[in-house]
């Protein structure tokens, strides 16, 4: 008899729990930023974006923090297409002997599939921004959204005839939290920045002497620093940006160590 009496709590209890809704994930659309300031110390998410640390995403190395005594930041490019530019960067960081990270859309393989044969080669990571830099919030089903980033990573191996990274951008650094779940359950971590600026008009590019006082003013212990290898500017100042972080003492960090893989 308590045998039954057992088994028919469990059952009910059973029917309780799974009786219950199930709450959906939120669609609301952000567009990531985070609170700079002036003191070197690292930036703060807002508020309303605190939620992306449940999330497998990282806009900054908090392993090495403020009070951190080892000095690390991180490279990463969005990389759409070619002007000249690309191919400048990547000789700069092999001459610095720098790895980086490079978020990269189909266009660029099939139009130059020689270099991103040459970030690979290089030792670089190389991560997704989706095939067609599309808005991911407007996804709302998981079978679509990887299919905009399973395409690209079918294309990346052909060419390439290794697996890209398991790193995801969303572009325009646009999200939310059903997009942020979709990445994790198709196995990849998002990668948002610490510091960035406006370097992606190519008609009208930054003063290059300015340009590296923003970043100088700005850089931070685990800085993820966002920039664009079609920028001009970007081409310009990068060796003097990485020789002078150095002679800081920050060295050039993977994705790999930020993500703890």
């Amino acid at each position: 008899m308590k045998k039954v009496i057992f088994a028919a709590v469990a059952v009910i209890c059973i029917l309780l729990v799974t009786s219950q809704p199930i709450l959906a994930l939120s669609d609301t659309p952000h567009s990531f930023y985070c609170i700079r300031n002036k003191e070197h110390k690292q930036p703060r998410l807002g508020a309303e974006l605190e939620f992306i640390d449940n999330y497998s995403s990282y806009y900054v190395d908090k392993k090495h923090g403020d009070n951190s005594n080892e000095k690390v930041v991180y490279l990463t490019f969005d990389a759409g297409y070619e002007n000249g530019n690309i191919e400048k960067i990547l000789n700069v960081l092999k001459e610095e002997d720098v790895k980086g990270a490079f978020f990269i859309l189909k266009n660029l393989i099939e139009k130059n599939p020689e270099l991103v044969m040459r970030m690979s080669d290089e030792g670089h990571t190389v991560g997704n921004h989706t095939s067609r830099h599309k808005d991911m919030t407007k996804i709302d089903d998981i079978k679509t959204f990887e299919e905009e980033l399973g395409e690209l990573n079918r294309i990346y191996e052909k060419v390439t005839g290794k697996k890209m990274s398991n790193y995801y951008r969303p572009p325009e650094g646009k999200f939310d939290e059903r997009s942020l779940s979709y990445a994790i359950e198709l196995g990849y971590k998002t990668i948002f920045w610490s510091f960035a600026y406006a370097d992606w008009d190519n008609n009208n590019q930054p003063n290059a002497d300015e340009a590296k006082k923003k970043i100088f003013d700005n850089i931070h212990n685990g800085a993820v620093i966002l920039l664009h290898p079609t920028s001009a500017t970007n081409a310009q100042i990068l060796s003097d940006v990485i020789k002078e972080l150095k002679e800081q003492g920050y060295r050039f960090g993977e994705l790999s160590e930020l993500c703890g893989q």
